[in-house]
């Protein structure tokens, strides 16, 4: 089952990681961007880690939370797009005490779905979306946290992997879309490295 609690540890997961991962993404990201992509997320999940959701009974609740700790942690795209993947997480799942690990393919499928109108992306542009909607897919009618994991694990890496010689085709990378070939996108690479760490 999912719970606020399996959120709880999620996030304090996923902020353990980010102390590794944080110059990594960074470096990953002055490539063809900024550069503070890794700040930018440790700052989100810092905010989201932070919260205390060991007394909540509302999965939903729970969930728009955690939207709410992203938005006010992150002025960058790629964090409102998180907020708005929690957001539409939250009103799946709200009135709920928990979700099985079953529904979380089709709540990721949903989020996507909600990302993409938001952000004016399309899946094939070369961003975590095409992550995203890799681990959803692979997700579908796993039913427990060890399979989850893996599966969601393997998906990522191997969208990872076959976008790579492909080039950008939105944000500021598509500036230098020729020499985004070969290279991860930023917000992809985190979204793997993300989901290795709460996988393990």
């Amino acid at each position: 089952m999912i719970t606020p609690q399996t959120l709880q540890d999620a996030t304090a997961r996923a902020h353990d990681a980010m102390a590794v991962l944080e110059q990594e993404l960074n470096q990953a990201d002055a490539v063809l961007g900024d550069g503070d992509t890794g700040g930018m997320l440790a700052r989100v999940i810092g905010g989201m880690a932070a919260l205390d959701l060991s007394q909540e009974d509302d999965l939903g609740a729970a969930f728009a939370a955690l939207a709410r700790a992203a938005l006010a942690n992150t002025g960058s795209s790629l964090g409102t797009l998180m907020a708005t993947a929690l957001t539409s997480m939250a009103k799946a799942t709200k009135g709920t005490p928990s979700a099985e690990w079953s529904d979380l393919s089709p709540m990721l499928a949903d989020a996507r779905d909600a990302m993409l109108k938001r952000g004016g992306a399309s899946l094939g542009d070369k961003t975590v979306l095409d992550g995203l909607d890799a681990v959803a897919t692979a997700l579908n009618g796993v039913e427990t946290p060890a399979a989850a994991g893996a599966q969601a694990r393997a998906a990522a890496d191997q969208a990872l992997a076959t976008f790579r010689d492909l080039p950008c085709k939105v944000g500021r990378a598509r500036m230098f879309a020729d020499k985004s070939i070969g290279i991860d996108d930023p917000g992809m690479l985190a979204f793997a490295k993300l989901v290795a760490a709460l996988a393990a």
